[in-house]
């Protein structure tokens, strides 16, 4: 009796190791399917990690200059880029997937809106336009990184939360870089998404800066 009791323990205990294994290897199949670049899938994830994955995966091919997987993540109705914490939406640029790489293929040079100071069009190439107004700074290291909240806004009017009432949105912040800015120099990035078909995509992408 003694040797089917201990016999019954040992086999509780087999398959409970057995049991946290196969959650450990699928947890650590979620994370390999992240980094290779493949959409983050919304199971066992809460709202604000999965978007947040999102978002990271989208940084990353911002920085590798991925134009094609970036395009994957836009949406539907395409993708808003404002070069500042006020969007306009008149004047501000929206893409659609297929317009994107268009654009980049065929070199285009396009119109964003006005620079802040001068008030001259900003006319640049999709590439340039990403690295001045977008991936400026290495935002996969951010110093502070807000889910539905805005680190720090200029002088500007920041109308985010008005023409996106219903949506979720991260904000990649750096401070500054030199001390004898004062932090005049401070950076982020905001990436807006909508959910499709149980996917979070991309609906805005808005650089922010001092302004004047």
């Amino acid at each position: 009796m003694k040797r089917l009791t201990l016999f019954a323990l040992l086999v509780v205990l087999f398959s409970a190791c057995n049991n946290q294994k196969e959650n450990k290897e699928e947890m650590a199949t979620k994370v390999v399917d992240t980094v290779k670049g493949e959409t983050p899938k919304d199971d066992g994830l809460s709202q604000q990690d999965f978007i947040k994955a999102t978002g990271r995966q989208i940084l990353i091919f911002l920085k590798e200059n991925n134009f094609q997987e970036l395009s994957k993540y836009f949406s539907n109705d395409g993708v808003r880029f404002s070069p500042y914490g006020f969007i306009d939406t008149v004047k501000s640029k929206k893409l659609t997937p297929e317009d994107f790489l268009e654009s980049i293929h065929k070199k285009w040079v396009l119109t964003w809106g006005n620079l802040d100071g001068t008030g001259d069009p900003i006319k640049l190439t999709v590439p340039a336009y990403l690295k001045k107004f977008v991936y400026n700074s290495d935002y996969l290291n951010a110093e502070a990184v807000g889910y539905d909240e805005i680190i720090k806004q200029g002088n500007s009017l920041n109308n985010l939360k008005t023409i996106y009432p219903n949506h979720h949105f991260i904000d990649y912040h750096f401070r500054g870089f030199d001390q004898k800015n004062q932090g005049m120099d401070w950076t982020s990035l905001r990436l807006v998404f909508e959910k499709e078909d149980g996917q979070y995509f991309l609906v805005a992408i808005i650089h922010d800066q001092w302004t004047i």
